[in-house]
């Protein structure tokens, strides 16, 4: 069993930034994705960016050239760098693990952009 632990949110200035990790623990096959999704109040859960075992990331066009995801294997880790942020990124983020018939989820963290 996967268990994913979130931290790194709280509340920052427009423009500001913050950085997001995801630990990871438990048993995590060779091939895998992991993501990041956030939920702002009233709005669907949206997947932010994510990674694949191999390396390769995407974004949302809305964070593209923002947010940075990363990850770091021997820590089982994955960062979410966000820079420059706004007033709409904030929202409930989640980190979600996918790997053969697994679909884990983090508890989530919250993000506030305000000045």
């Amino acid at each position: 069993q996967v268990q994913l632990v979130e931290s790194g949110g709280g509340l920052v200035q427009p423009g500001g930034s913050l950085r997001l990790s995801c630990a990871a623990s438990g048993t995590i096959f060779a091939f895998y994705v992991m993501g990041w999704y956030r939920q702002a109040p009233g709005k669907q859960r949206e997947l932010v960016a994510s990674i694949i075992s191999s390396g390769s990331t995407g974004y949302a066009d809305s964070v593209k050239g923002r947010f940075t995801i990363s990850r770091d294997n021997v820590k089982n880790t994955v960062y979410l760098q966000m820079n420059s942020l706004k007033p709409e990124d904030t929202a409930v983020y989640y980190c979600n693990l996918r790997s053969g018939a697994l679909n884990a989820w983090g508890q989530g963290t919250l993000v506030t952009v305000s000045s």
